[in-house]
């Protein structure tokens, strides 16, 4: 998905650092304030005053995700599956995955996977069924994530974005499962992912 270069002034500036002083109910929790203190096109991070269960001030940093993650399980009729590796500039490191993408929260979850599986590895699929709904680092963000299980499958050609350096692996599903027991697979959604389906499959 390309998005438009985020684009900053003083007004802008100006309107990030708005505090809203309407309080607001979080369960226990009370919201006294909250101020965006930094966003672009895929994040917003907010910093807030609050009021916590046990009634004492305090303050909390909340990453809002303007997109939802998608990750796909593209499973063949040998119980093969595809992984993509790229490097995770956050992290610092190369990681085995899924196919996975980000979705405008406007866009239909499904027609976002069947996208990110075509663009990542170029293959189309009959069959869709969602098997995941995740929540990724919910002490801190509030980032959401669907993952499908694909199946009749076919192979098209792919189309990785500009940004993306990936090399793509079909692998038996029990090497998979190996992966995320040897710690090689740590992206959550991926495991998550492989570890559903092989207690589907008995894995």
């Amino acid at each position: 998905m390309i998005v438009p270069r985020f684009q900053t002034d003083h007004d802008e500036q100006v309107k990030m650092a708005k505090i809203t002083d309407q309080a607001e109910s979080v369960g226990p929790w009370q919201r006294l304030s909250r101020e965006t203190v930094y966003e672009n096109p895929w994040i917003r991070v907010s910093h807030d005053e609050v009021k916590t269960p046990a009634d004492t001030d305090g303050i909390y940093g909340v990453v809002h995700f303007k997109s939802r993650a998608i990750g796909v399980i593209a499973l063949d009729e040998e119980q093969h599956l595809w992984l993509v590796g790229q490097t995770r500039y956050a992290l610092g490191c190369y990681s085995w995955e899924i196919p996975e993408g980000g979705a405008p929260l406007q866009e239909q979850p499904l027609a976002a996977a069947q996208r990110e599986l075509q663009e990542e590895t170029g293959l189309l699929a009959d069959q869709w069924q969602q098997i995941l709904h995740l929540h990724l680092s919910n002490s801190v963000c509030d980032e959401e994530a669907l993952v499908y299980l694909a199946t009749g499958l076919t192979q098209a050609q792919a189309s990785p974005e500009a940004t993306e350096d990936i090399t793509v692996k079909r692998v038996a599903f029990t090497t998979a499962v190996a992966m995320v027991e040897r710690g090689e697979i740590t992206d959550a959604i991926s495991v998550a992912a492989i570890l559903t389906i092989a207690r589907r499959l008995h894995v």
